[in-house]
């Protein structure tokens, strides 16, 4: 059907269509199915899939190992760490005492500023200026707007 470089060239370009559409699409999964076709394009590359046949079945193969072993883990690094977690039975309405983390200048009266609380950016305004890297105590929320002020 193919000959050997357009065949590793065809299986190569899979995998980047693949490993791109992951960007646009939710779940976590079909990356594992580009690594497959990328691991097929390299076996062909080292002449150790000379039919369709062998080649497919590699993809398919590789594909659901590097899925059931790696999915997991992957996961947990693309979805993003989170920077603390709310102790058990407490409600994200009530946020009055907790720490966030100023990762954007706060002007007083300037709702321009941003912290980040629990691995999110939440916009903030303050009564004093405050820079990047000082720890504040959220002293109430207005919706998606929290009132913070620096801890002394």
């Amino acid at each position: 059907m193919f000959d050997s470089a357009s065949a590793e060239l065809l299986w190569f370009l899979v995998g980047l269509v693949l490993l791109l559409s992951e960007l646009m699409l939710p779940g976590f999964v079909i990356v594992f199915f580009g690594v497959g076709a990328w691991i097929t394009a390299a076996l062909i590359a080292l002449g150790l899939l000379p039919t369709f046949n062998a080649q497919l079945l590699t993809f398919l193969i590789s594909s659901i190992l590097a899925l059931v072993l790696f999915r997991r883990k992957g996961k947990r690094w693309y979805e993003g760490r989170v920077s603390g977690e709310a102790a058990p039975g407490s409600s994200m309405e009530d946020l009055r005492g907790q720490r966030a983390v100023v990762i954007s200048a706060i002007l007083p009266k300037n709702t321009g500023g941003k912290v980040e609380f629990h691995g999110t950016a939440w916009n903030a305004e303050a009564d004093e200026p405050l820079q990047p890297g000082a720890i504040v105590e959220i002293v109430e929320r207005q919706n998606l707007l929290l009132h913070v002020k620096a801890i002394h």
